[in-house]
């Protein structure tokens, strides 16, 4: 295997109590087991998971909390070829975030091949050099011990034809948990020294109302594949604990718009009779009592936003 190292199998700790820091990011394509990954790791659900591609939009930020280390987790958006100013900003994102942490865990699912939209991240990231690079092998529930060799061997070979050094090369499944605490072992010592950057509870720095949102927006996308790809946002308007309640039987009311870009696709979104809305509005609210710990009151209209992905204005306005 000239020289590559895979690890399979944690090292022994060494004695000294350093405690460490820092944030990392996994990138890799649509549907490469990032979000899962992130969920894995913090042990709750957090960034959104959707078997639609793209559809973490924000910054959420998974924290691990360890007695020697607290390993904040970045989640950017897919790195993809941009069609509208929505897709050059997202882009913009990504570098950013890329070039400010402090080791990047490239996803790469077993069961795939690689192919080119791997190759065009991963030519991202061989421009940028100082970051620790992590090649991490998702899903390798999905294959035997041949398939998951031949694609290691694919990576190892991917890193020496554009000139990326892999700190690790290692295989995981979320989904077992299997190699997720080890993979945790790994990124740790690429942290810098330092006190925790967050308190011991946190989970996500992400704001409430961002989450709840993300919530709704995976929730409208999960039945509408392919017709609507990216053109939902969804906007929290307010989250108030409703008045006049008994203290043990609170009630949070949430008002939230749910954004399209045309008015032919307002009857997509709300479904015959408005019974798709309402599904999404169950599921959401479901999980955003889940999050919260409460129990909520989710009232949500659909409305257009003319072309918002190419519009600034409005990008701006939908927190982009």
């Amino acid at each position: 295997m000239n020289g590559m190292s895979v690890r399979t199998q944690s090292s022994e700790q060494p004695a000294e109590t350093v405690h460490r820091a820092g944030f990392a990011c996994f990138v890799g394509r649509p549907n490469a087991g990032k979000s899962t990954l992130t969920n894995a790791l913090v042990g709750q659900k957090v960034a959104i998971t959707s078997n639609r591609p793209q559809t973490t939009r924000h910054t959420v930020r998974g924290i691990v909390h360890r007695p020697d280390a607290q390993l904040i987790l970045v989640d950017t958006p897919g790195l993809h070829k941009p069609r509208t100013l929505l897709g050059e900003r997202l882009n913009d994102v990504v570098r950013t975030t890329w070039a400010e942490v402090d080791v990047i865990g490239f996803c790469l699912p077993a069961d795939q091949k690689i192919g080119p939209g791997d190759r065009f991240i991963a030519k991202e990231l061989a421009g940028i050099k100082k970051t620790p690079k992590v090649a991490v092998v998702t899903k390798t529930d999905l294959v035997d011990s041949k398939a998951l060799a031949e694609q290691l061997i694919a990576i190892d070979q991917l890193g020496k034809e554009l000139g990326i050094e892999w700190a690790e090369i290692v295989p995981v499944s979320a989904v077992g948990a299997q190699q997720v605490e080890l993979l945790a072992d790994l990124l740790v010592p690429m942290l810098p020294e330092g006190p925790a950057l967050y308190p011991e509870g946190d989970l996500t720095d992400e704001p409430e109302q961002v989450m709840v949102a993300e919530l709704i927006r995976e929730a409208a996308l999960e039945g509408v594949r392919d017709e609507l790809p990216h053109s939902i946002a969804v906007v929290v308007e307010e989250m108030l604990p409703r008045e006049d309640r008994p203290a043990d039987r609170p009630l949070l009311d949430i008002h939230a718009n749910v954004y399209i870009e045309r008015p032919s696709q307002k009857g997509i979104i709300i479904g015959p009779k408005g019974k798709r809305l309402k599904e999404v509005g169950i599921k959401s609210r479901k999980q955003i009592e889940a999050l919260l710990g409460t129990p909520v009151f989710l009232d949500l209209h659909v409305k257009v936003a003319k072309d918002w992905q190419r519009d600034p204005k409005q990008l701006r306005k939908l927190g982009f």
